[in-house]
């Protein structure tokens, strides 16, 4: 009984190095969503006020199921329009991953130039804030702890400075964005070490086509990209049936394969839900990653008559 155990405990083991190893094969140093359609704010400053009302979101993601130090991470984002073509927001995030822990506090301006009488809309957005970050290697695992221990953080404060444009219609969108111009701290687990992390690049876009008089067909991609680590590509597509319910499937590449689920509970509330099924390597350890969200708009009686939107 005991040896059959220990192989279980040494099976977990390396599974969790595997894990953690993978994120960063795959160039995840920031959180990463299914539902980025939705959390758009939290990947590209420019986004603040683009909605032209209030709105809030919550999101929760438990990634890789079962995996011990799997990345498990939480969201909360406002943002709203204010006068002279001006919007501000603000995000709130956590995200756990082995033995790190980092809070997210972002402040968010953005700047809109209305191109035409079309609608077509060009924002220019910043971002301003800085990160919480914990490492307890007495959590994770590592192959030397005696050594890992002494480089334990505690509550460690780095700024964070970060850009993007966002280029909007009433039938699409795309955007790019650096969320973080400063060299800081990451946990790369692969090394099982403290490392200095690298510029992210974001790519974001998607539009909206009418398939029938109730359906709306909504594609949309999300690309990542690390200096020095492959490129991470998001595609989706959704459909909006009768502007109260989605169904959708998404596919990242080399990645996961998944199931978008969405309802507009009313003209001002909507939620959403989305599956992943794991094709990596990872497959035969994980029952996949879940991630759900609860949004809601504050909208005018004459906003609320029209369709709902990312």
């Amino acid at each position: 009984m005991g040896r059959k155990k220990n192989r279980i405990t040494v099976l977990r083991c390396l599974c969790s190095l595997a894990l953690l190893g993978t994120i960063f094969v795959s160039a995840q140093q920031d959180p990463q969503f299914t539902q980025y359609m939705y959390n758009t704010m939290s990947v590209n400053p420019a986004y603040a006020g683009s909605q032209g009302h209030l709105t809030a979101l919550l999101m929760h993601r438990s990634q890789w199921v079962g995996i011990n130090g799997a990345p498990n991470t939480q969201v909360l984002a406002v943002d709203s329009p204010l006068e002279n073509k001006i919007g501000v927001g603000g995000v709130l995030a956590h995200d756990a991953l082995g033995p790190s822990s980092e809070i997210f506090v972002d402040g968010n301006v953005s700047y809109t130039i209305q191109l035409d009488s079309t609608n077509r809309q060009l924002s220019f957005g910043l971002k301003l804030g800085g990160r919480i970050f914990d490492v307890d290697f007495s959590k994770g695992l590592t192959e030397n702890p005696d050594m890992a221990f002494q480089d334990n953080l505690k509550s460690k404060f780095f700024p964070t400075i970060g850009a993007g444009f966002y280029y909007h219609t009433k039938k699409g969108y795309l955007g790019f964005a650096v969320p973080n111009f400063f060299s800081q701290k990451h946990y790369d687990g692969e090394e099982q070490e403290i490392a200095a992390e690298r510029l992210h690049y974001y790519w974001i876009g998607g539009t909206f086509m009418d398939i029938t008089a109730d359906v709306v067909l909504k594609p949309a991609f999300f690309v990542k990209w690390v200096p020095g680590a492959p490129m991470i590509a998001d595609i989706s597509a959704s459909a909006l049936i009768k502007e109260t319910f989605t169904v959708g499937l998404a596919y990242r590449w080399d990645d996961s394969f998944s199931t978008l689920l969405g309802m507009q509970i009313n003209p001002n509330l909507s939620a959403g839900y989305a599956y992943d099924l794991t094709s990596s390597n990872l497959a035969s350890y994980t029952g996949g990653s879940h991630e759900i969200f609860l949004r809601y708009e504050f909208k005018s009686p004459q906003k609320q008559l029209q369709r709902p939107t990312f």
